[in-house]
């Protein structure tokens, strides 16, 4: 069984519900009808009503009254306002502004999981990562313990290895005890998504004191604050891209790390390098690459590419619910 069949069908064990925020998108609808036909999880498309009705139609998809949702003639969205206007008025908010967020189905379908409506959401297809980070952070705010949002790519390669990279997608140039965060955030993501223990290596252009330079001392002092905040997780640094992942390398360049020639979650020094790499990986090796997925949120709410196809949305709305057990 492929790592996408089995999140898929670990997913399904859960009999979860995940809310779809772009329902007035054709590839959501699509989505959404794979989901029902397939019984991998309950959902909720949120948009305007006669806009999702008439996808849904042409795609041979019958909507109950609870799989659609409408901020426009919905009963909670004066309450999802209220509540966004008390979190967000001492940083000049109206209560009018709020109530015209509110109407953006992102917005509202964010506010939906932060409820406990849905167990994860997802979003992106139609929406930039910014706006969709900006939406779950004021709807969900970030998880206990964790400093900062960020994402990692999952990525398959052709021989069945997996890797977590991370971060791809959302942090320019963390520091120290961003990187620190960062690390630990795709640690669980990577354990929740392939039931593996995850081996961190914390990537540089230097291997254990190779070269000198303020961007490997970012990388030592993310290292030590990883292994005094936890203890538990294996974790080095700093590691060069091949001594991270071919032993042979390792055993010349770092014989006595934990980790070296073995890593599976590979965490990058910057958004440069790591968004470069998960391209390349899936471009050059022909790696599957199911991302940006967020991480740090209170409850798990999926960003997307632009250019995702319905499977995409298939996919992250099953590891949005996976990611979602035991999320408060």
């Amino acid at each position: 069984m492929s790592l996408i069949d089995s999140l898929q069908e670990r997913a399904r064990s859960l009999k979860g519900h995940v809310v779809l925020a772009e329902g007035e998108d054709r590839r959501t609808v699509e989505a959404a009808a794979e989901l029902k036909q397939r019984e991998l999880c309950r959902f909720t498309l949120v948009g305007a009503r006669a806009r999702i009705e008439e996808l849904a139609s042409s795609c041979g998809l019958s909507l109950s009254a609870r799989e659609v949702v409408d901020p426009a003639d919905s009963e909670w969205t004066s309450g999802y306002a209220r509540e966004l206007y008390q979190r967000r008025k001492a940083k000049g908010l109206s209560l009018e502004q709020a109530h015209e967020l509110l109407r953006d189905p992102l917005y509202f379908a964010a506010f939906m999981v932060g409820e406990g409506r849905g167990d994860g959401g997802v979003a992106g297809a139609v929406n930039t990562t910014g706006k969709v980070i900006r939406a779950g952070l004021q709807a969900l705010g970030t998880a206990p313990g964790t400093r900062v949002v960020s994402s990692t790519f999952l990525m398959v390669l052709p021989d069945g290895r997996v890797f977590t990279y991370a971060d791809c997608g959302i942090l320019p140039d963390p520091d120290a005890s961003q990187l620190a965060s960062i690390a630990a955030s795709s640690a669980k993501t990577h354990e929740a998504l392939t039931g593996t223990q995850a081996r961190i290596a914390l990537l540089s252009f230097s291997t254990k004191g190779s070269a000198s330079h303020p961007r490997v001392e970012k990388v030592l002092a993310a290292l030590k604050i990883l292994r005094r905040e936890h203890p538990d997780l294996l974790v080095d640094g700093e590691l060069q891209g091949d001594a991270a992942i071919v032993p042979e390398v390792a055993m010349r360049k770092a014989p006595d790390s934990p980790v070296a020639g073995s890593a599976n979650v590979l965490i990058f020094p910057d958004l440069d390098s790591g968004n470069i790499a998960y391209k390349l990986t899936q471009r050059l090796a022909g790696a599957q690459a199911f991302g940006p997925l967020v991480q740090g949120l209170r409850r798990p709410f999926m960003d997307l590419s632009r250019g995702c196809s319905a499977s995409d949305i298939v996919n992250v709305a099953c590891i949005a619910l996976l990611l979602g057990q035991g999320s408060s």
